[in-house]
């Protein structure tokens, strides 16, 4: 039952796509990343997942339309829905991820920036 300083987590690393665990609760992981450019079309067939954006822009691009995430931000993706989230060119965006600790990074999709174990910070 310790605080945590979201912003002094965010200072403990730089790599881009790389979810790190900072908490846990009912089965829930709290997660931080940094992003920047694309990462890839995935879904999540059994978990919703939401994002909320501490600093920069996050595109979340849906096969239907495209959702404009500023600072202080945050959407839902639903169980199953295809998403592809960008980053504006030259921008860094970070986001809190809150999903089950079972979420896998890219979804069924295998990809070079899939991280299988994220690590706790």
């Amino acid at each position: 039952m310790k605080k945590i300083n979201v912003l002094e987590k965010f200072s403990l690393f730089n790599e881009k796509w790389t979810p790190k665990i900072i908490g846990e609760l009912n089965g829930q992981q709290v997660k931080l990343a940094k992003l920047v450019n694309e990462f890839v079309w995935h879904s999540h067939e059994n978990e919703d997942e939401l994002f909320l954006i501490f600093k920069g822009t996050l595109n979340m691009e849906y096969r239907d339309r495209t959702e404009v995430l500023n600072e202080g931000d945050m959407v839902i993706v639903p169980k199953g829905v295809e998403h592809f989230p960008t980053v504006p060119e030259g921008e860094e965006c970070w986001v809190m991820l809150f999903e089950p600790a079972s979420t896998k990074h890219t979804g069924e999709v295998m990809h070079e920036r899939t991280v299988e174990n994220p690590e706790w910070i």
